[in-house]
């Protein structure tokens, strides 16, 4: 039997952690191990845009000491990640150098969507119940140091996903201490969230009803474990990983503690003073989500990003049995952001179907995996909606609305990849010894692009009319031919002339001639 021990890391806001899992073929992954330790990185970089020295040298040791328990373990693998406090530095290449140096762990720093999509695997993974619990309206809320991310899922499907600036250790260096007391702290907080979640509610939510509320929050769900018993008067559940509440229950809670200072809750829960504070902001955040979407449940989880970490090692393994499809998710936001923007919903599947088909054929010449794959379906899904902004310059704009909108599970340098394909889909391609291109895109990068963008030219080119003529198409990788076959009966001369007009850069890439073979029915 199949075993492997991975180790994941987090650099967080406010501590950094690491838990060790053992995977098993058969039996998927299991922790076995968790260190933490509190180190408040998140008030220096967020005010400051800076670490100062001494907690730079605290987290080496910290991470040193990390480094020693997973040689102790004989980790097959390890994953170091460092969330938004690394983000928001102005000298985070520098910063994460010398630790790297003086640890000997290679850190990768992630994107907020990367982030806040392997906060949403961990949550998957780690719950049995997870798919009936978003058949029905649920938000998924993780709020950060820095900032709050909501995604939202009906009938199973990612309807939206979007970051909120508005985070625990932000709001509490921005307000607390211009506050009289905890009530008035708590009302400017609460008037700046309503505010936050009104927007969010008339752009995104709209009239979509909201029934479960998902909260990834150990050290709030460790408490309101030890006031199970009073609260619902009932005894404690075994398995309490996952403890779903009712908002009124919630509610009648948050009264309760408002009523207790952050050393009286440290003190009775025998948790930190700093954890008892992160804690009372998570509750005032729930409270207001609760009372915006209107929700009837809370559900409380005892899971980190590390689960997700292990979740994609324990894939990438296949010692473990994917349970829910993610690039559905990441497909079906795409498809809502091309709503937003006011595309023809027709036209672009058509047109992702038609790149699929592409890309399958072309499998042993380009030597491109699933996930670039995806990449140009979502390019092919998004390639239109520059029209909502200018007719003249479609292509410019649909580069920067793909830019300034965050895709969950994509990582930037994703994001950028995807932007250039859709701009090069009608404008000429831009050669990477050509001024800029070099500075934008690595060589890898650039080669990506280029294969990417040949094949949704040639997609692009097989429904010019938008009307889907080519919709039953057959099409073979013959010789140095990529037959398009189609048998119809309606005029394919834009498609043809517009498909000669686009071969020559597909021939350039990939040495294969496209070709339009129409079969009158």
């Amino acid at each position: 039997m199949a075993v492997k021990i991975f180790a994941a890391i987090v650099i967080g806001s406010a501590e950094t952690e690491m838990r060790i899992y053992e995977l098993k073929s058969g039996k998927g992954m299991r922790e076995i191990d968790r260190v933490s330790t509190p180190i408040s990185l998140g008030a220096d970089a967020y005010s400051d845009k800076k670490l100062d020295q001494e907690k730079i040298m605290e987290l080496c040791a910290v991470l040193r000491s990390f480094s020693n328990i997973m040689e102790g373990y004989h980790a097959d693998a390890y994953k170091a990640v460092a969330t938004s406090a690394f983000r928001e530095l102005r000298s985070s290449i520098i910063t994460r150098d010398f630790i790297e140096k003086q640890t000997g762990l290679r850190i990768h720093v992630i994107s907020n969507s990367e982030q806040r999509f392997l906060d949403y695997k961990s949550i998957a993974c780690e719950s049995d119940s997870f798919e009936k619990i978003i058949a029905s309206g649920t938000a998924i809320v993780d709020i950060g140091g820095n900032s709050m991310q909501i995604s939202v899922f009906d009938k199973d499907r990612l309807i939206t996903t979007q970051n909120v600036r508005v985070g625990k250790i932000s709001t509490r260096e921005q307000y607390h201490e211009a506050a009289e007391n905890s009530h008035h702290y708590s009302r400017m907080v609460t008037e700046v969230l309503e505010h936050e979640l009104s927007g969010f509610a008339k752009l995104y939510q709209k009239d979509r009803p909201i029934q479960n509320l998902i909260v990834a929050d150990a050290d709030l769900l460790e408490l309101v474990r030890s006031r199970y018993e009073d609260i619902m008067h009932q005894e404690r559940p075994e398995n309490m990983d996952v403890f779903e509440i009712s908002a009124e229950t919630f509610h009648s809670l948050y009264d309760r503690m408002q009523q207790m200072s952050a050393d009286d809750i440290s003190m009775q829960f025998e948790i930190p003073t700093q954890a008892a504070q992160l804690v009372m902001q998570s509750m005032l955040f729930i409270r207001c989500l609760l009372g915006r979407m209107d929700a009837t449940k809370l559900w409380l989880m005892d899971v980190s990003i590390c689960d997700g970490m292990c979740y994609d090692y324990g894939i990438s393994c296949k010692l473990v049995k994917q349970t829910h499809n993610f690039d559905d998710d990441i497909i079906a936001e795409a498809y809502h952001i091309s709503k937003r923007y006011k595309s023809n919903q027709a036209h672009i599947r058509h047109m992702q179907a038609l790149t699929v088909e592409i890309f399958n054929k072309m499998k042993k010449i380009h030597g491109l995996k699933n996930r670039e794959r995806l990449l140009l379906e979502i390019a092919a899904i998004l390639h239109n909606c520059g029209k909502y902004i200018s007719l003249a310059d479609v292509p410019d704009c649909a580069y920067n609305i793909i830019m300034a909108t965050e895709i969950i599970g994509l990582s930037h340098d994703e994001r950028k990849m995807i932007a250039n394909v859709v701009r090069f889909n009608t404008k000429d391609f831009v050669y990477y010894d050509e001024a800029g291109t070099a500075a934008e895109l690595t060589r890898e990068e650039y080669l990506l692009v280029a294969k990417l963008t040949a094949i949704l030219r040639v997609a692009n080119a097989l429904d010019r009319s938008h009307r889907q003529k080519c919709r039953d198409a057959s099409i073979t990788l013959k010789d140095d031919q990529l037959v398009i076959s189609v048998a119809t009966k309606g005029d394919l001369s834009l498609e043809q002339i517009t498909l000669s007009e686009r071969a020559e850069f597909f021939e350039e890439v990939y040495n294969i001639h496209p070709v339009l073979k129409v079969r009158k029915l």
